[in-house]
């Protein structure tokens, strides 16, 4: 008898009627023969109706009442769950992240997992009971809960499969599985079967919505197998999530995303002197600003300086505008340029190492739509474009049928995986 992991989204636990079926899907795996532990987010809009109150109270709440309140919303997800699959004949048992042991750093809102306990839930799985726990939350050393920020949830799904040993991490929401590309954008996007580690990784950190970084990045640092599936649609497996070493490649492109929440920040004539470029981001660091795309042009003769292009979250605009005032004393520069009419236009593929040509494929598509690249990064795995907005749809439907993104599912499985 092995343990799966389970984790349910807002969306799948929305209402009563939601409830039951997730304790359908939970009950289903139990009888698998399976050890199940269920991770929940809270139900529907919960957190965000719970973050409005705290603003009507106070536009600036201390972190620390703002895990307090949060904390709250999986915790009335987990019980209404714990009953339904009760009153369905099975044994069930709530815990939060205190009662669980789920310990973290001593940083709200934003905390990561350090530690998990294994005696609570051992004694009741061992008793044949299926164990449901409050995702998004910990608890630090002294006593206090914390949140772990975005993703948190599915965060908290994988760390809970590493610890216990899992056979693997199924998350669960109202999507079938990951597609090559957003499905409402291209209508013939298809449902990949299987993909890496490393390519929901990339696709996660450029934009795809499926799966938090964080969630993705601990299955993999752990060899924990998930899954992608609909808590509507029980029979489909959704899509595997694994190691590329488990999976043929046949494709150089696997997936394609689109982000619109950046915005663009040109610094103009920084003078070009060891140290700049430090000053900048470390201004930018200590605000608690994660800076995404970078380049800095080439030095102009003429007066000795250069421009510095960073991309950032629209979320943390207001926190840059209240750098820019250290930004002039430190840098002196002649000018800002803050574009927020952008896009991120992102092609991922594990298959596109050492295969030559990827990139001016990419970018003579563009080209022969008069779409501009005004920035691109690169990885060994990810291509990325930065366009105006208003062409971003254009750019991922043609580079979708570029690629074959719009056609079957492209990667195969090596041996036998898990179910």
């Amino acid at each position: 008898m092995g343990i799966v992991v389970q984790k349910f989204g807002g969306t799948s636990v929305a209402d009563s009627d939601k409830i039951k079926n997730v304790a359908d899907a939970v009950i289903r795996e139990k009888l698998n023969g399976n050890k199940v532990i269920v991770v929940v987010s809270a139900m529907g809009h919960t957190t965000d109706n719970l973050i409005k109150l705290s603003k009507e109270i106070t536009a600036t709440p201390p972190e620390r009442e703002m895990d307090m309140l949060l904390s709250t919303g999986e915790q009335v997800s987990m019980a209404l769950l714990a009953m339904a699959i009760n009153q369905k004949g099975h044994k069930a048992v709530s815990l939060n992240a205190m009662q669980v042991g789920i310990m973290t750093e001593a940083n709200h809102t934003r905390a990561r997992i350090i530690n998990i306990k294994h005696n609570r839930v051992n004694s009741h799985l061992n008793k044949d009971e299926i164990v449901i726990i409050a995702g998004f939350q910990g608890i630090t050393e002294d006593g206090e809960i914390t949140t772990l920020g975005r993703g948190g949830s599915d965060t908290s799904a994988v760390a809970l499969a590493a610890a216990f040993k899992a056979d693997r991490c199924d998350i669960y929401s109202d999507v079938e599985g990951v597609y090559t590309t957003d499905p409402r954008v291209v209508p013939t996007a298809q449902k990949l079967d299987v993909i890496s580690y490393e390519e929901m990784l990339e696709l996660a950190r450029v934009g795809a919505n499926v799966l938090h970084p964080r969630s993705v990045e601990t299955a993999k640092l752990c060899d924990v197998p998930m899954r992608v599936r609909s808590s509507f649609k029980l029979d489909d497996l959704g899509t595997l999530i694994i190691g590329v070493d488990k999976m043929e490649l046949h494709k150089p492109v696997t997936g394609l995303a689109c982000d619109s929440s950046q915005v663009r920040i040109v610094i103009c004539d920084v003078p070009d002197k060891p140290g700049n470029a430090g000053r900048l981001f470390s201004l930018l660091a200590n605000k608690g600003l994660s800076v995404d795309m970078i380049i800095q042009s080439y030095a102009r003769s003429s007066n000795n300086t250069n421009d510095i292009a960073f991309t950032i979250d629209k979320t943390d605009l207001p926190k840059f505008n209240e750098v820019v005032g250290e930004l002039k004393n430190e840098l002196n520069p002649s000018n800002f340029h803050i574009d927020e009419d952008i896009a991120k236009v992102s092609i991922v593929g594990a298959g596109m190492i050492d295969r030559p040509g990827i990139a001016a494929k990419m970018f003579e598509t563009l080209a022969q739509l008069e779409i501009n690249i005004k920035m691109i990064s690169t990885s060994e795995i990810k291509i990325s474009c930065l366009v105006e907005k208003a062409h971003a749809k254009e750019a991922v439907a043609a580079l979708c049928s570029v690629f074959e993104l719009d056609g079957a599912a492209v990667a195969d499985v090596k041996g036998d995986l898990p179910v």
